[in-house]
């Protein structure tokens, strides 16, 4: 049986419109019932909702996809990091991991 590209496509599309409908309708739900009642704001509609959403995530996110190249990116970037530091790093890095602070915050031995 044959796969189509146009089948595919039509997919992704339906997918897209069904996810931006429910995407504007979460958002103007959230709103509606936070925003009036807290700041006394007006309320929205489905189209400002939608629009607020597509705003935040230009603004906040963008559109691009989680995890796949973007992940490994991020791996080989702390891999560099990683090979250029001394040993003295790699080990201050380690026990700063381990105390649950920044690694490279002052430590109380050179506030003295």
């Amino acid at each position: 049986m044959g796969y189509h590209p146009a089948f595919k496509a039509v997919k992704i599309a339906l997918f897209a419109i069904v996810a931006s409908v429910v995407l504007g309708f979460l958002v103007k739900s959230l709103w509606n019932a936070l925003m009036p009642p807290i700041f006394g704001w007006h309320m929205i509609t489905f189209w400002q909702g939608l629009g607020l959403f597509v705003l935040s995530k230009i603004l906040f996110g963008g559109f691009h996809r989680h995890g796949g190249r973007g992940g490994n990116r991020w791996r080989q970037r702390m891999k560099e990091r990683w090979e250029q530091m001394t040993p003295e790093e790699r080990e201050k890095f380690r026990k700063g991991m381990r105390c649950g602070r920044s690694p490279f915050a002052p430590s109380a031995e050179t506030q003295i």
